[in-house]
């Protein structure tokens, strides 16, 4: 079976995916001199008898080390560990049996795998497939309706109910359940999710919880020790611990993001859980692994919080992230790149290619151009240019400093939007409330050239109704009802009209097929 490099995959029952965890390691660290010198002077131990200490705060490692010589985690734990979550997400397969005892209507119903359709319905819906009519329900009615469970981690920013935790580990989700170390359980509700860095948001209704402490990972140092706590396999609050081996480290395909690497094993279920520094800090969100098999191969990454932070209070403010865009592809500058544009060292970030519909093509910027600085601050590698242009505002004025002709050079650019604000095919803004089920944006035009299609809506969450029928996101939307979607609002408008059951003209992997949707 083919397995990849990096994954960020759900955990699912009985299914093996990338999450992240921590390294359980041990280091007697060389003993601090005072202790040395205590021995020296010929300290004795006192002939009084003990007193009991009295009740304090719960030690943190970075006390704990300066006291012993060696990290102790227990008095983190104590304070932090109640504040992290477990957190399973319930993803709906097939639909229930109604009142009365009949089945809806799915796409594949209980399709036998002679029929002439069969494969091509299961190259469609790949794993979400059943089979066909293998096997048999307790009432004789063919495939059995099933649902699979995701496990996941999650810790709570404020007493009253917010909690961080991976996008990955929601994606999808009819049912979010949040369960406390008291062993208390809540509804869960997906205030915000935002696909593209990986961080989701959402709200349980309680009060006077507990809470983790939110640091800066930015003052974080490669080599230090960092704890991990999270619901690995299900097994709730699991303590583990590591080093960081990296920071601002870059991923293919994840470039947006500059990862806080660290020796944390994975294990399934620690996904969104909290990596915490030795004051008790929250530096980053577990998140992602490199694996070639699946599993812990010593490399794992956390978003760092600093950037979570701010993807949280856009989240919450409006539901979806603004990000800024230059429309440009860029390359790491390596040494012999260097000589060849006479740049004195490998730095910067040279510019490849121009999206000739982006805000780029309108300035003086060129392919072939190496940009050396934004607003003033130094951009080492092509890994940093797409972290500072994302934050910036749209419409604002981005300064850049290139390198072109063996000399520098000051050109400006409008900062354009990134192509990824979610709206939602209702007024409520939770997903799986809708009449349909899905959070849908229109197709940008680069992604309707890669798709051969003229118009279209990309699924990014799906609930409900529309998950009962086995749309799953990245499906686009067509049509519906035979008439085409350009815009999210068409969608709205046309199942405001409609009755009980709705035809949605699907394409997925290049096929195309229409799937019934029931709105009951």
């Amino acid at each position: 079976m083919p397995t990849k490099r990096f994954s960020r995959s759900l955990v699912a029952v009985a299914v093996v995916v990338a999450i992240s965890a921590g390294f359980v390691a041990g280091r007697h660290d060389a003993a601090p001199q005072w202790i040395d010198n205590a021995h020296a002077a010929g300290a004795v131990p006192s002939l009084q008898p003990a007193v009991p200490a009295p009740a304090s705060a719960p030690m943190m490692p970075a006390e704990a080390a300066r006291t012993t010589g060696m990290p102790d985690f227990s008095g983190l734990v104590d304070a932090y560990g109640p504040a992290v979550v477990n957190i399973s997400a319930e993803h709906l397969a097939k639909s229930k049996p109604t009142a009365n005892g009949q089945r809806r209507v799915t796409p594949f119903g209980n399709m036998s795998p002679d029929d002439p359709f069969f494969q091509f319905f299961k190259r469609f819906y790949g794993d979400q497939f059943p089979g066909g009519g293998a096997g048999g329900d307790d009432d004789g009615g063919g495939a059995s309706d099933q649902n699979s469970m995701s496990l996941g981690s999650g810790f709570i920013i404020s007493p009253d109910g917010y909690i961080l935790t991976n996008a990955h580990v929601v994606a999808g989700a009819n049912v979010i359940t949040v369960k406390l170390t008291d062993k208390r359980e809540f509804r869960a509700k997906v205030v915000g999710s935002d696909k593209q860095s990986d961080v989701a948001v959402l709200k349980i209704d309680a009060k006077s919880l507990p809470t983790v402490k939110i640091g800066d990972a930015s003052k974080s140092k490669v080599g230090q020790w960092v704890v991990a706590i999270g619901s690995p396999y299900g097994f709730d609050n699991t303590v583990t611990s590591g080093i960081i081996s990296a920071k601002a480290r870059s991923l293919p395909d994840e470039n947006y993001i500059p990862f806080i690497q660290t020796d944390v094993p994975v294990n399934p279920g620690n996904s969104g859980g909290p990596l915490f520094d030795m004051n008790g800090n929250v530096i980053g969100i577990n998140s992602m692994i490199f694996s070639r098999t699946g599993g812990f191969q010593g490399l794992s990454f956390a978003i760092p919080i600093n950037f979570a932070m701010k993807i949280k209070d856009d989240l919450i403010k409006s539901g979806h992230v603004e990000r800024g865009r230059l429309g440009v592809a860029v390359q790491s500058v390596n040494q012999s790149l260097a000589q060849s544009f006479g740049l004195p060292k490998p730095e910067g970030a040279l510019v490849s290619s121009i999206d000739k519909d982006g805000p780029a093509a309108k300035s003086q910027l060129k392919p072939g151009d190496v940009i050396l600085a934004v607003d003033g601050v130094t951009i080492d590698d092509s890994a940093t240019l797409p972290t500072i242009i994302a934050d910036m505002k749209p419409g604002s004025t981005a300064h850049l400093t290139v390198w072109r002709d063996k000399k520098e050079k000051d050109i400006t650019v409008s900062i354009g939007t990134f192509p990824n604000a979610t709206k939602v095919a209702s007024d409520d803004s939770n997903a799986s409330q809708v009449k349909l089920g899905v959070a849908v944006r229109a197709l940008t035009p680069d992604e309707r050239r890669q798709a051969s299609v003229a118009g279209g809506l990309l699924v990014e969450q799906v609930a409900g109704p529309a998950a009962a029928a086995g749309i799953q996101p990245g499906d686009v939307i067509l049509a519906i009802n035979g008439q085409p979607l350009t815009a999210a609002d068409q969608l709205k408008d046309r199942l405001a009209n409609a009755g009980t059951s709705v035809a949605l003209l699907i394409q997925r992997n290049n096929q195309q097929i229409f799937v019934p949707v029931d709105l009951e």
